[in-house]
């Protein structure tokens, strides 16, 4: 079965639709690879019809300890130059079903956030699957937010303005970091921002059951992931911190935004979950974006519906960091 372009797609979106690789997560090497070269062909493009970053930011690559046993953690800081110190810190988890991305997975997003904002951005490379299922990725998640915490002065970085952040299955990560920190009584965050979020492993809803076939995500993948972060076919008793939805407490979390996408198989399962964190009396701001598909403002970024996500998150990360927006 290939991609199919969903009737109601945003009429400048179609096109973009149209050349999104339609990946088998079954075959996660050729996956990475077919994502490898998306992703130089995207900067391409970008760095010859976007301005240079010039002095604006700093963008530094490092390795953070991990827990004992563990390796080194890789990381990218991105930091305005001539900022405001303590500036507030966005900890940012990439998408790639658990399977696939690393830090130029969503270097772009990232580049963006500080330039318009002045927040202290920290991208992790967590561990993937299939080769280091649950709880690798989380565990390196967990670890990320506790040496930031651990190495404010050094950063530069607020710790009362911690945010959590992440886009798929860097939303499930984001949201797991979340109830690890409340759990443990780890560093506080101050907000969770969740863009078009991993969290049920059921697979049950009306969206995944429709969309297996659409561009950027699709629900065959979905299965795929699921295997791979969980290592079986039939999982059982699964953590909340694998997959957020079995939560039963949502009560004492961080606000959140939460975005979904109308032609995406996780979109219900978010809807959800925003849903959940209101009835918990979690402060939370749920937008859902109608003629979109999954990953949409990083595919079409121009699109005008790609720029107003893209304000939206700025803006969002503004208020939480109580700062503003450029």
């Amino acid at each position: 079965m290939s991609i199919v372009v969903p009737h109601g797609l945003d009429p400048e979106l179609v096109r973009v639709a149209e050349l999104q690789p339609d990946l088998d997560y079954s075959r996660p090497q050729e996956s990475r690879e077919a994502l490898r070269r998306a992703y130089r062909i995207s900067r391409a493009l970008r760095s010859r019809n976007a301005p240079e970053d010039g002095d604006d930011l700093e963008v530094v690559d490092r390795e953070i300890p991990a827990r004992v046993g563990s390796p080194d953690i890789p990381v990218r800081v991105y930091a305005r130059r001539g900022g405001q110190e303590p500036a507030p810190c966005l900890l940012f988890f990439h998408g790639g079903g658990f399977v696939t991305g690393n830090l130029d997975t969503e270097d772009a997003r990232c580049r963006e956030y500080t330039r318009r904002t002045g927040v202290t951005v920290v991208s992790v490379d967590y561990r993937l699957a299939p080769e280091h299922p649950f709880p690798c990725a989380f565990e390196d998640s967990y670890d990320a937010l506790v040496w930031v915490a651990a190495n404010a002065d050094e950063l530069g970085v607020d710790t009362g303005r911690i945010i959590v952040g992440g886009t798929s299955a860097g939303g499930a990560l984001t949201a797991a970091v979340c109830l690890a920190a409340r759990d443990l009584d780890g560093p506080a965050v101050a907000h969770q921002l969740l863009l078009y979020p991993v969290v049920d492993h059921v697979m049950h809803t009306r969206s995944m059951k429709e969309f297996d076939a659409t561009p950027g995500w699709h629900a065959r993948n979905n299965v795929h992931m699921w295997r791979h972060y969980l290592g079986t076919d039939a999982p059982e008793n699964v953590s909340a911190y694998a997959a957020p939805g079995e939560a039963g407490d949502l009560s004492r979390l961080p606000s959140a935004y939460v975005m979904t996408i109308e032609f995406d198989p996780l979109r219900d399962e978010g809807i959800d979950f925003g849903r959940r964190l209101l009835a918990a009396g979690v402060s939370v701001q749920l937008h859902h974006f109608p003629g979109t598909f999954h990953g949409f403002d990083a595919a079409a970024p121009q699109s005008r519906i790609g720029k107003r996500a893209l304000d939206e998150q700025c803006f969002v990360l503004a208020r939480a960091a109580d700062v503003n927006v450029v």
